[in-house]
């Protein structure tokens, strides 16, 4: 029997692979199985990254991390790389100083 995370993470995964498939079908790329499998796993790779709120809201609707992660799907994830590596930028600019004049 599956408990609730586990089940959580199975749709959000599922609907990670089905926006990646929606994504492919809409492209003018020739599908072949290399493309559609490499697009269903990135898209079931960056739609978990729904339930990083769970973190810290824990009460949060399941409805609203699935929403989380459609849109987090759509926006795909060379769109969320480049705002990880801004984030990691300003961080490393923020607290890299502050470390070495401290030293």
């Amino acid at each position: 029997m599956m408990n609730g995370e586990t089940s959580l993470l199975e749709k959000l995964l599922l609907i990670g692979a089905v926006i990646g498939l929606g994504q492919l079908m809409v492209s003018n790329e020739r599908i072949t199985t290399r493309l559609l499998v490499g697009r269903m796993i990135l898209g079931s790779a960056v739609a978990p990254l729904a339930a990083i709120p769970l973190l810290k809201f824990p009460d949060m609707p399941e409805l609203v991390v699935i929403g989380l992660a459609c849109a987090l799907g759509i926006l795909g994830s060379a769109f969320i790389e480049a705002g990880l590596k801004r984030c990691l930028d300003m961080y490393i600019k923020r607290w890299g100083s502050k470390r070495n004049e401290t030293e």
